[in-house]
C-alpha cells in the first residue's frame, strides 16, 4: 500500500509537469503560426486569441495521450535507476503488479481523451472554420496592417497604409491601386478615416491628397487634387465552409458508409485505444539495462510510438482510398500492438525471474 500511494504521487507530479510542458510547446507553436497569418493578413490580429483556443482543443487529445505516456515512462524508469524496483521485487510484488495502480491512474486521462477524440475536437475544429468565416466576412479594411501591401481581388484593388492609429480610427498615408478595363487608377492621400452613411454603408474618406487616371495603351493621364474623397467598401462575402472531414461530428461519421468519412472514424477510435496500448507498453519498456545505457529504453519507446503512430496514419490513408476494410484496419494494428506488449510484459519478467502469478507463501 505504502509503495501504490508513492507511485500514484509521483505518477500525478510527473503528469502535472508534463502536461504543463507539452502544453507551452503546443501553444508557443500555434501562436507562431497564427501571428504568421496575421501578420500577412489573411487573419484579424483580434481572431487569434480565439483560434488559438480552438487549435488547441483540437489537439488535446494527441496531448493528454503523449503526456500519459511519458508519465509512466519516466516513472518507472526512474523506480529502476533508484533501485526502488529492487525493494518492489523483494516485497513479493511483480511487474504485472504495476498494472492495476498505473490504471486507475489512467482511467481519467483515458476516459479525456475518448471525450475529446469522439465529441469535443470534432466540435473545436468546426467552431474554428465558423469563426474563420466570420472573420473573412468582416470588411476587408479591417485586415489592413500597417507597412504590408494588401491586394483585394474581389475589388481589384491594392492599399498601403503608413501607420494606423488605434484610438480614433486615422490612418496616415494611404496608397491605392486600383485597375479595370476602362482605366487604371492610383491615389495617395495624407489621412483617411472609416465613416458609416445613414443607409449602413461604409466609406473610405481620404483628405489631401491626389489621385492619377491612366487609360491601358495610352500616355495620357490625368491628375486630380482633392480636398476629400469618398470611396465605398464593398461588403465581403461569406465563403462556404470547406468540406473538412475533421469537422464532421462522429454521429455522421457512424451513419456514413463513406471511405473518407470511416478512415476518420477509425482514427477518432484508434486515438483512446492508441494512449491505452501505450500506457501499458510504458511499463516494460521503462526497464533500464546498465550496460546498454541509461537513454537507451527512452530511445526504445520514442521509436514504438512512432511506429505505432505512423502505421495508424497508413491504415487510415488505406481505407480512405478503400483498399483496406474499416474493421480489418481497426483490429489489425492495435491487435498486433497489444500483442507486442504482451510480449514485452513476458521478456522483461523471464529476464528478472518474476512471473505472472505472486509466489506462494511459505
Amino acid at each position: 500500500m505504502i509503495f501504490r500511494r508513492s507511485l500514484v504521487r509521483e505518477l500525478t507530479l510527473t503528469a502535472i509537469g508534463l502536461f504543463v510542458v507539452l502544453l507551452g510547446i503546443l501553444f508557443t507553436n500555434l501562436v507562431v503560426r497564427l501571428l504568421a497569418r496575421a501578420a500577412g493578413g489573411s487573419i484579424a490580429s483580434e481572431g487569434i486569441l480565439a483560434l488559438l483556443g480552438f487549435n488547441a482543443v483540437f489537439y488535446l487529445n494527441i496531448l493528454l495521450t503523449v503526456a500519459l505516456y511519458l508519465t509512466v515512462l519516466l516513472t518507472v524508469t526512474r523506480w529502476y535507476r533508484d533501485s526502488e524496483m529492487i525493494v518492489w521485487f523483494a516485497s513479493g510484488q511483480s511487474l504485472a503488479d504495476w498494472l492495476r495502480p498505473i490504471l486507475l491512474f489512467a482511467a481519467p486521462f483515458l476516459v479525456a481523451i475518448v471525450a475529446l477524440s469522439m465529441f469535443l475536437s470534432p466540435w473545436a475544429e468546426r467552431r474554428k472554420l465558423e469563426f474563420e468565416r466570420q472573420l473573412e466576412s468582416r470588411e476587408e479594411i479591417a485586415l489592413l496592417a500597417p507597412g504590408l501591401f494588401r491586394e483585394f481581388k474581389r475589388a481589384r484593388l491594392v492599399v498601403f497604409v503608413e501607420s494606423v492609429n488605434s484610438f480614433d480610427g486615422t490612418i496616415r498615408n494611404v496608397f491605392l491601386q486600383s485597375t479595370d478595363e476602362a482605366k487604371d487608377e492610383t491615389t495617395v492621400a495624407r489621412v483617411a478615416r472609416l465613416e458609416e452613411a445613414d443607409n449602413g454603408d461604409r466609406f473610405l474618406v481620404l483628405e489631401d491628397g491626389r489621385r492619377y487616371e491612366v487609360k491601358p495603351g495610352s500616355l495620357e493621364y490625368r491628375m486630380i487634387e482633392f480636398e476629400r474623397l469618398g470611396r465605398r467598401i464593398e461588403p465581403a462575402e461569406a465563403r462556404v465552409l470547406p468540406a473538412s472531414r475533421k469537422a464532421i461530428p462522429t454521429v455522421a461519421l457512424l451513419a456514413s458508409d463513406g471511405d473518407v468519412e470511416r478512415s476518420e472514424l477509425f482514427w477518432r477510435i484508434s486515438v483512446p485505444i492508441l494512449a491505452l496500448l501505450l500506457t501499458l507498453a510504458a511499463i516494460p519498456l521503462g526497464q533500464v539495462n546498465p550496460r546498454m545505457g541509461r537513454s537507451f529504453n527512452l530511445l526504445a519507446a520514442a521509436f514504438v510510438y512512432m511506429v505505432y503512430s505512423n502505421g495508424l496514419n497508413i491504415v487510415q490513408s488505406l481505407i480512405a482510398q478503400g483498399r483496406v476494410g474499416f474493421w480489418t484496419g481497426l483490429l489489425a494494428p492495435h491487435a498486433f500492438a497489444a500483442l507486442v506488449v504482451v510480449l514485452l510484459f513476458r521478456q522483461r519478467m523471464s529476464v528478472s525471474g518474476w512471473r505472472l502469478r505472486r509466489p506462494a507463501a511459505a
